[in-house]
């Protein structure tokens, strides 16, 4: 089973694999967030404390857990890369990162159009909010660096430690409620180790919602990676080329 894991980090294999797998999950991927956000804005109730307000958990919340578990991802890529050096998986942390600056700049912008009829604000430097707002400067910073040096594996090298150093603040966005008591940001809408999570009537959708994010993020991340993949391709034939040449 590892090897035929491992066997896809084989670009050739990789770019089969994925042209099969792409036209499925971009179907599902329609069906599922459409059926989720219908359901979630057109079909359920206002709460009685805030309003048709609520209903932006169906955005807000997919977003910021996409935000943090698609550097948890990137994480896991770069280490393959700095343990393996397989090319596929630190292509695939790059074509992330965008993804995951957009995930959190949604989140973002979403926070605080919810922020502001529920706390009177459009920001507090609440822990989770600061967290949050330092995680999308790392997104920026990681995309930057790879922006900035020329030699493509040096480049992999620099963002996958950089990676593992905004991981702590991945992780303090989702746990800042607990690590701090004070603050004006809520609990987590969905845990598992919660006995109780929103009411049943906002909580379906809201997993469809969610369903739909994360097959959104796997087609975008597909089609990403598959583009960075070619764009090697050409790069490693001018470079036979230019050698060639001389």
């Amino acid at each position: 089973m590892p090897m035929s894991l491992w066997q896809y980090a084989n670009p050739v294999k990789f770019m089969a694999l994925s042209a099969k797998v792409l036209p499925w999950v971009t179907g599902l991927t329609v069906l599922t967030l459409v059926t989720g956000l219908i359901w979630g804005f057109f079909f359920t109730p206002g709460a009685v404390n805030f309003g048709t307000s609520v209903k932006i958990i169906y955005i807000h919340v997919p977003s910021a857990m996409m935000a943090i578990n698609i550097w948890i991802m990137m994480l896991v890529t770069s280490l393959v890369w700095l343990i393996r050096r397989h090319h596929v998986s630190v292509l695939a942390a790059k074509s992330a990162a965008l993804i995951g600056l957009t995930m959190t700049i949604i989140a973002l912008i979403t926070g605080m159009i919810w922020g502001q009829p529920m706390w009177g604000t459009y920001w507090a430097w609440d822990p989770r909010l600061t967290s949050f707002l330092v995680l999308f400067l790392f997104y920026l910073g990681y995309m930057a660096l790879w922006a900035a040096v020329e030699n493509p594996d040096t480049a992999a090298d620099l963002t996958s430690v950089l990676c593992m150093v905004g991981s702590v603040f991945a992780l303090l966005s989702r746990y800042a409620v607990n690590f701090w008591n004070q603050g004006l940001h809520q609990g987590a809408s969905l845990s598992l180790d919660k006995e109780e999570n929103v009411s049943d009537v906002y909580f379906q959708p809201l997993l469809l919602c969610l369903a739909g994010f994360v097959l959104l993020f796997v087609t975008l991340l597909l089609i990403r990676t598959r583009s960075e993949v070619r764009r090697r391709r050409v790069q490693a034939l001018e470079m036979r080329e230019r050698m060639a040449d001389g």
